[in-house]
């Protein structure tokens, strides 16, 4: 059974406040939680990608990796995993993004993509499109191909798809 959007937004629980005052958190560990609408969640994102000749995943952590590897899976493609630093370990490529106050910065095994390989971005969710623009940014250094860019959850207002200079970004809910 196919599940719509407007399904699977009713299982994202909003936390006020959280991290700090004035955000609104949308969780989606309820989601995850319910095997129906993770698996609606994992074709809803895939779908879209499924004639894209997918050869890599490349899940962004945390929730990423959760969803990251059932996309994979759905599509026939490998896993390959965008850690904040001194997390993986192996040799890694790094790349960093601008935040509200400061930057971050996130990494990649050094040979986790070969040139030509087709990559799909994943993550749970797209704000301002830093995280993703550095996991993109760490694809093409590793002379790797974007087809495509797929998120559960999008926020539009604050603007991140138009960040990453990807062709096709998808998103399942939008808020």
């Amino acid at each position: 059974m196919r599940h719509s959007a407007e399904d699977l937004r009713r299982l994202i629980r909003d936390v006020p406040d959280f991290p700090k005052p004035g955000i609104l958190f949308r969780d989606v560990t309820p989601l995850l939680a319910d095997p129906a609408g993770l698996r609606g969640a994992v074709e809803a994102m895939a779908d879209p990608f499924r004639d894209a000749g997918v050869d890599r995943v490349l899940g962004i952590e945390s929730r990423g990796f959760l969803l990251g590897a059932p996309v994979a899976l759905a599509l026939g493609a490998g896993l390959v995993i965008v850690r904040k630093p001194g997390k993986l370990p192996w040799r890694t490529m790094s790349a960093s993004y601008e935040l509200e106050y400061g930057h971050d910065t996130v990494e990649m095994h050094e040979d986790a993509l070969a040139p030509g390989q087709r990559v799909l971005v994943v993550d749970d969710l797209i704000a301002t499109g830093g995280t993703a623009r550095a996991a993109v940014q760490l694809a093409r250094e590793s002379r790797a191909e974007i087809v495509g860019a797929s998120f559960l959850v999008e926020l539009v207002a604050l603007g991140g798809r138009e960040r990453l200079d990807v062709a096709d970004v998808r998103a399942v809910i939008e808020y």
